[in-house]
């Protein structure tokens, strides 16, 4: 089997990857919704990966696999290796997690990081009640993460909550000190929502990036009494396209509330010193940034040797990066949390077949068994949603 062309269309803002062969299977792969630029990033691969055999995954990938790199670059590369490990599953008649070793669950844990409702206001009563709301969700989530500090409205909406300028821009660039008053609110609301959830549900937070390493550290440790979860990107995070690992490690050896990083990490040797100097409790890697399904199974396992957990993320990763998820979830070691369910707009599920009905069932989603990531296009349908100049995806 050879590779005959490599595809890419954005599909509702996501950027979708077609693999076609000369054997008539075809693979799929999807980027996160927040890059709707990538096309042309995808299609600079091409000429390197045709003629090869697409089973051979990780041998297509060694020719492309350096030339990736911190988003948004890496997302191409790990678009390519899902739709690639589609097609080694539908060529073997088997779901991926069979190719990476066999499932040892049945059923995957997800948390809810992306289902959200307005927030009123930046308060502990407003924090608790959109909790509540949460908490109501048909999913039955038992774990929820809310962003909090320098990934919420804080920064912009309470007054002297730290000691910079606020800036405006693409993703988070602001980084301070915080005001003790700013320490105090978000403490504060911390509790307010923990009121809700009780021992019911767990609670994560995602908190940055933008804290430092002392703030870090205060918050780490006076939140410990109300056992969250884990805090989540604090120093580094979102678009920052260095690890921090020592930094991380200054917080993570400070308190016993569980320290969390890695959504925007590209590749395992990205995460080695993240894991070897243990300076975080979980790692966060998402399959379509560190450079796919296999990258994420490695490094999962890496962690597991050190005593690291896994809660991958994938809040924009659409049904394909769904699919992507729950197979490399099932086949994870036992150091694995859950994911974070990502979902689409209303007309994704009707353009997606395969999925089950509902997808989530008290926090959890059954592994389904079908071919490579068990799902296909309702084409049909799918059609009437390319962008202008790709009516051709599909054919």
């Amino acid at each position: 089997m050879k590779i005959t062309d490599l595809k890419c269309t954005i599909l509702g803002g996501y950027p979708v990857v077609r693999i076609k062969t000369d054997a008539g299977i075809e693979g799929f792969g999807q980027a996160e919704r927040s890059k709707p630029y990538l096309k042309s990033n995808v299609l600079f691969y091409r000429d390197a990966i045709l003629g090869e055999d697409p089973t051979d995954v990780e041998r297509v990938l060694l020719k492309i696999r350096r030339f990736g790199a911190f988003k948004p670059w890496g997302s191409a590369i790990s678009a390519i290796e899902v739709a690639l490990w589609d097609i080694a599953g539908k060529a073997a008649g088997v779901p991926i997690y069979k190719l990476l070793g066999g499932k040892i669950r049945d059923k995957v844990r997800v948390y809810n990081g992306n289902i959200r409702f307005p927030m009123a206001g930046q308060t502990p009563q407003d924090y608790a009640e959109n909790m509540a709301k949460m908490k109501e969700r048909p999913e039955g989530f038992s774990i929820i993460k809310q962003g909090i500090a320098f990934h919420s409205g804080m920064v912009r909406e309470v007054p002297d909550f730290f000691y910079s300028e606020v800036r405006t821009g693409m993703r988070y660039p602001n980084y301070g000190l915080l005001t003790e008053r700013g320490l105090n609110l978000m403490v504060e609301c911390v509790a307010a929502m923990k009121d809700v959830l009780g021992d019911e549900v767990g609670l994560a937070l995602d908190c940055g990036p933008g804290l430092t390493v002392p703030d870090a550290i205060r918050f780490a440790k006076a939140v410990e009494p109300l056992n969250v979860m884990w805090l989540e990107d604090m120093i580094t995070g979102d678009y920052t396209p260095h690890v921090s690992a020592e930094l991380y490690r200054e917080v993570t050896r400070a308190t016993s509330t569980p320290i969390h990083t890695g959504e925007q990490i590209y590749l395992r040797q990205n995460f080695k010193e993240l894991i070897e100097t243990r300076a975080v409790s979980i790692i966060g890697p998402d399959p379509l940034d560190i450079g796919g399904i296999a990258e994420l199974k490695w490094v999962a396992e890496y962690a597991d040797l050190h005593g690291i957990m896994m809660a991958p993320h994938g809040t924009l990763d659409g049904l394909l990066g769904l699919a992507a998820l729950v197979q490399v979830s099932a086949a994870l070691p036992q150091n694995y949390i859950a994911f974070e369910y990502p979902t689409a707009e209303d007309w994704w599920y009707d353009i997606v077949e395969g999925l089950p009905d509902p997808i989530v069932k008290n926090s959890h989603i059954d592994v389904w068994d079908a071919p490579g990531l068990g799902i296909t296009f309702n084409v049909k349908e799918a059609k009437k949603h390319l962008t202008a100049g790709d009516g051709d995806f599909f054919d």
